[in-house]
């Protein structure tokens, strides 16, 4: 009769660091190297952005999936980079197109060097990721990823349609973060075991955590929007408000507020009116807004543990379960 191993507790964020230690310094030099052009104004660009540091989620997510399948190899550190060029290109996509001045507490590209560099820069970045897709020359890794970007593409077009609208409904938010952050958590995880030749129904399971991870680290993102110290943040404090996007703190305020105060916070939509922001919090804490979308966040947290269950114990799954955690309990 075999023995079902008991879960290894999560690991914090400092464990899971360590962990991913070795396997990141490998995807950081790789994308160091595979960042440089014979064109100066993409290497300088390109390194502001990447030097910006962030959490290097994704890239991490990649390594502790290979991790938990078997041992990480070159591959693994490749389609890390990959996924963090995907990522790094629509961030540069999105500050254009939010007209966004200061990401992770440095100005943005297009603050400092315009919007058409920017944009170009980003498409460079898309085609390198490309590029360095085809080296692998695997038919299901280049299908799974040029079915994510497509995606991501489509979701920053829903997105785009929801600006300024205030009736943007929570099935509608849940909508564009699919497509717009969980995807990705999705592919860097299920491509961490492929690489690592998982069978079964293991890639599934996987990619089904990433895709509650993203969900829960979205929605976790939007309440600090309206919660955090900016400086910590890295980001104006109700950015999210002066771009017209209804995030859900809001979405749960407009529909539990009487009608005046609904009415009022439609029209803070429509207008985009930062300055309205001590109105917005007092609604949203008024109805519970921020309590609601914790409780909406760790519950995609929980979903995105359980899919690990079955899955064999070891550090680098216990790194994935703290990965759940930390993405809803951190403060910025």
């Amino acid at each position: 009769m075999s023995v079902v191993e008991s879960p290894r507790p999560a690991l914090a964020l400092s464990g899971i660091q360590s962990l991913a230690q070795a396997d990141m310094a490998a995807v950081d030099a790789l994308i160091r190297a595979r960042l440089a052009s014979d064109v100066v104004l993409i290497n300088q660009i390109a390194d502001h952005i990447i030097s910006a540091g962030g959490k290097r989620l994704r890239p991490m997510l990649v390594v502790l999936a290979g991790q938990a399948c078997g041992p990480t190899t070159p591959d693994h550190h490749q389609l890390a980079a990959i996924i963090e060029f995907i990522h790094t290109s629509t961030l540069l996509h999105d500050d254009v197109v939010d007209e966004s001045d200061l990401r992770r507490g440095r100005s943005t590209a297009n603050a400092l060097w315009g919007n058409a560099p920017s944009v170009l820069v980003g498409d460079f970045l898309y085609s390198r990721s490309f590029q360095l897709m085809v080296e692998l020359d695997r038919m299901d890794v280049m299908r799974l990823l040029a079915d994510t970007t497509n995606r991501i593409a489509e979701g920053e077009v829903l997105q785009l349609l929801h600006v300024h609208n205030p009736d943007t409904d929570e099935a509608a938010y849940l909508r564009v973060i699919e497509r717009k952050t969980a995807v990705l958590f999705a592919a860097g995880t299920q491509l961490g075991a492929m690489a690592s030749g998982a069978t079964g129904n293991v890639p599934q399971k996987l990619y089904d955590y990433g895709m509650a991870l993203g969900y829960a680290f979205q929605i976790a993102d939007d309440v600090l929007d309206y919660t955090a110290d900016a400086e910590a943040l890295g980001k104006n404090l109700g950015d999210d408000l002066a771009e017209g996007k209804a995030t859900l703190p809001l979405i749960h305020a407009i529909r539990h507020s009487d009608a005046a105060v609904a009415d009022r916070l439609r029209t803070i939509v429509q207008e985009g009116d930062a300055a309205a922001m001590p109105e917005v919090l007092a609604a949203i804490r008024a109805t519970g807004g921020l309590d609601y979308s914790r409780e909406r966040a760790h519950h995609y947290a929980t979903l995105a543990e359980q899919a690990l269950d079955g899955l064999p114990e070891s550090d680098a799954l216990a790194a994935l379960r703290g990965l759940a955690r930390y993405a809803v309990e951190r403060g910025h």
